[in-house]
């Protein structure tokens, strides 16, 4: 088929489609006596297997994969899609750590609300939660834990709400999640500036890993269709 012909069917320019060829993501194309290109079949399965890759794994590990099925390198595109595989069954994991201390901080504060006391002092903190003032210290320097300072001493003077946030960090670090992912999560609480707040996020963070995921199993099948293709045109 014509460049503009495999173009239409994917929805691309003809610009697209050559850029594709020269990154290496489809075979170089046949070419006429004249020089004109000539694609195939295979080059529209593995035009339709990259566009699928794209939304499950994203654009720069799609490129890797299909670099390596494209140059017949199996082994390291099923790396790439193990890899890419493994990280959404961590994002996975982490949205149910989330949950888990999102229902445990609303049972402990009904209604969703947060108690308001006099400040903590760091030491007075560190107690509370049963840790070392060094980790919250140490949290802070992740962005975990914003503590005001009081302008007279300049000690740490934790509130209310950052006491949430550090029985939250400290119920996602005993889940063995990442201080950067639980800095994350809790600017998505205090940019929500409610536990009801968080749950539309958390529900939102849910969709996007279902889509993910339905989004690998598609890709999936449209790769295995690229690489049947692949062995008929070397047979």
């Amino acid at each position: 088929m014509r460049p503009v012909d495999l173009a239409r069917r994917h929805g691309l320019s003809t610009q697209a489609v050559r850029n594709y060829e020269d990154a290496g993501i489809i075979p170089p194309a046949h070419r006429s006596p004249t020089g004109y290109r000539d694609y195939t079949a295979t080059h529209a399965a593995g035009l339709t297997a990259y566009l699928a890759l794209v939304p499950a794994f994203g654009y720069s590990t799609s490129r890797r994969i299909m670099h390596a099925v494209t140059s017949g390198r199996l082994d390291e595109a099923l790396e790439h899609i193990d890899a890419g595989h493994a990280l959404l069954a961590r994002d996975r994991n982490t949205l149910r750590t989330v949950e888990a201390a999102h229902s445990h901080l609303a049972a402990a504060t009904p209604g969703g609300a947060v108690s308001h006391r006099a400040p903590y002092s760091i030491g007075e903190l560190a107690r509370h939660l049963g840790l070392n003032p060094a980790t919250l210290r140490a949290w802070e320097r992740a962005g975990v834990l914003t503590p005001r300072r009081d302008p007279r001493t300049g000690h740490r003077q934790y509130l209310a709400l950052d006491v949430r946030d550090a029985e939250l960090a400290h119920l996602l670090r005993r889940g063995g999640q990442a201080l950067g992912t639980i800095a994350t999560v809790l600017g998505q609480l205090r940019g929500a500036d409610s536990l009801k707040g968080l749950a539309g996020a958390l529900e939102e963070w849910r969709r996007d890993l279902r889509g993910r995921g339905t989004a690998q199993l598609y890709a999936a099948g449209q790769l295995s269709i690229y690489l049947e293709a692949l062995d008929r045109s070397a047979s």
